[in-house]
């Protein structure tokens, strides 16, 4: 059973990068310039004139697709350390991920059938 000094590394990583956001973020605001002019207030695109607004809505299908992107780049999170440790792990290992990775599929299929992917 776990003490909580076992915790206490993570406690401090935590801490530590929690500072650093804190304090760059401090600093950045402290000496950073505060002159706002039209120039500088104005939306820069690479080097094109700004057209239209850019509160216009886009299609769903993007969120979709990063939504998407995510689960199944988590999906090799899952899936790597359990084939570093596959040996150890044996056949109910295996069946486990089998189920993961079985779940996962019939949620892909159930994305293809809705369409997700088809592009107007």
């Amino acid at each position: 059973m776990p003490n909580s000094i076992d915790y206490l590394a993570i406690l401090i990583q935590f801490l530590v990068g929690a500072g650093f956001v804190v304090t760059t973020m401090v600093v950045s605001h402290a000496i950073g310039p505060k002159r706002k002019t039209s120039d500088k207030l104005e939306a820069f695109e690479c080097g094109i004139d700004s057209q239209g607004n850019a509160r216009l809505p886009f299609s769903i299908k993007y969120f979709l697709i990063a939504i998407l992107f995510v689960m199944f780049d988590v999906e090799i999170i899952f899936m790597y350390p359990w084939a570093v440790n596959f040996h150890e792990l044996g056949a109910d290992g295996f069946l486990q991920m089998l189920l993961f990775i079985g779940t996962l599929l019939l949620g892909f299929v159930y994305v293809i059938k809705k369409g997700v992917f088809k592009w107007e």
